[in-house]
């Protein structure tokens, strides 16, 4: 039997404690007579009262009741829509704070994986807010008017009704209007988990940072949409710089916002924008950073740290839509990429004609199994790029990297914890952290952040 274990607080009740960290995901932490207490929209040094909601033997959550002391960093937005969606968890943190909460959270981090760095300061932005270029939006009847905006937590599909979103590219957000409202007058159905009918499910608008071209895309759980032509043309109509409306059928019960069934309504299947002078062609499902501000920032930090010369052969795992490799092609030999996803890499190639590269190439294979061929080829790296999603690396992928032992092994990460357990295992297997880990803020109030390390072999 498990040990008995006393929890001093009851659900319902009001509690005031000391916050004494937050955790990287938001999680601000205090105590009752030693046992944790987890809140939201708390700082560092507070002191504040919450109500318990829910209790486990680990700890408890809590909903903030009232800030009794507050944080010299603390802000008031008076965004309490925004805080209920957990859109911008950070909003009422002073920026030069969220930079430092940070810089703090990464390096604890490492050092509980046994991890001796140096992480400095967060690089941030000069205009920490309406960042995004893209975006997916649930849509709602609520009084007989349509509404888009986010999931309020706690929920599985209560929309908070939003104009502003605060971390978007306002155009995005008048574009979401704009396609609302014309859906609004088209009387859509709206597709209903509990019924299995309905139509429409989300919209999602990307628009490039440069180009200003505008996708929409209307994903439904139907093949058709009601009037789809109509729509689309109204679109069209009212949407400046416009380039594509395309139909994503999603018909699927899974969390996953698009799918790769895709159909062009009006214009192109794609739109374009440009990082570090490379033209880059983007349709609905490319992975493409939501922050072109910063991701120029950041990959042009993992071009330096790499040290690149022209003599350079250069693998770029996880290669995408090919954005890390296309855009340091110029500095380097030749560039090898792969990609498990066969439609970013037909992207991946396009931009490669279009921008009349003649020495990069990608190619659609599971990454691991694609460098041990690589590798049997002969093919020597001298740089190796990741830049994987939150789940960080396999163990594969992290073996094949040290049968290949590149000069230098560049990891860009947005989940640190995933990325400090894979350095570790690199760590034990002959390679050595090679200067500092560097934060970088692609997600400002959010509780997010974008992490680049350099790892070489150890000297024999």
């Amino acid at each position: 039997m498990r040990p008995k274990v006393h929890i001093p607080v009851k659900l319902g009740e009001e509690v005031t404690l000391k916050i004494e960290r937050v955790e990287y995901g938001g999680q601000a932490i205090g105590q009752v007579k030693g046992y944790p207490i987890h809140l939201e929209n708390a700082f560092p040094g507070e002191v504040v009262t919450g109500r318990i909601s829910q209790i486990n033997r680990q700890f408890a959550r809590a909903q903030l009741v009232k800030v009794e002391q507050p944080s010299p960093d603390r802000l008031d937005s008076g965004r309490t829509d925004i805080l209920t969606t957990g859109i911008a968890p950070y909003i009422n943190l002073a920026y030069p704070a969220q930079l430092e909460l940070k810089q703090r959270q990464v390096a604890e981090i490492f050092t509980q994986a046994g991890i001796r760095a140096t992480v400095t300061p967060t690089i941030g932005m000069a205009v920490p807010h309406h960042y995004r270029n893209k975006t997916v939006v649930p849509l709602a009847y609520q009084d007989e008017q349509l509404v888009t905006g986010f999931i309020k937590r706690g929920t599985r599909n209560t929309v908070v009704p939003l104009d502003d979103y605060f971390v978007n590219d306002p155009v995005i957000d008048q574009v979401i209007a704009s396609v609302r409202d014309i859906l609004a007058n088209h009387q859509v159905s709206l597709f209903s988990d509990d019924t299995g009918q309905g139509e429409m499910r989300y919209i999602m608008v990307r628009r490039g940072y440069y180009s200003h071209e505008v996708m929409v895309v209307l994903v439904t759980q139907t093949a058709t949409l009601k009037d789809e032509g109509a729509i689309a043309a109204e679109i069209a109509a009212s949407v400046p710089n416009i380039k594509s409306v395309i139909l994503n059928v999603n018909p699927r019960n899974l969390h996953v916002m698009l799918s790769g069934e895709n159909r062009v309504l009006w214009g192109a299947d794609a739109i374009h924008d440009r990082l570090l002078g490379i033209n880059f062609v983007i349709g609905p499902n490319s992975f493409y950073q939501v922050n072109p501000q910063t991701t120029e920032v950041l990959y042009a930090l993992a071009a330096k740290k790499a040290e690149l010369t022209q003599a350079d052969t250069v693998i770029d795992a996880y290669s995408g839509i090919g954005t890390i490799g296309l855009t340091v092609a110029n500095q380097v030999k030749q560039v090898l990429g792969v990609e498990v996803i066969a439609r970013a890499v037909e992207d991946a190639n396009r931009n490669v004609k279009q921008n009349g590269i003649t020495n990069a190439e990608f190619v659609t294979a599971d990454a691991p199994k694609q460098m041990v061929a690589w590798l049997a080829a002969g093919v020597k790296p001298n740089v190796i790029f990741v830049d994987p999603p939150r789940p960080g690396l396999t163990e594969a992928l992290l073996d094949a990297v040290c049968a290949m032992k590149p000069d230098r092994f560049v990891y860009i990460s947005c989940n640190p914890k995933t990325m400090a357990r894979d350095i570790r295992y690199l760590l034990d297997r002959g390679f050595t952290l090679k200067g500092e880990v560097q934060p970088l803020d692609q997600f400002p109030q959010t509780a997010h952040v974008e992490t680049v390390a350099v790892l070489v072999p150890k000297a024999n």
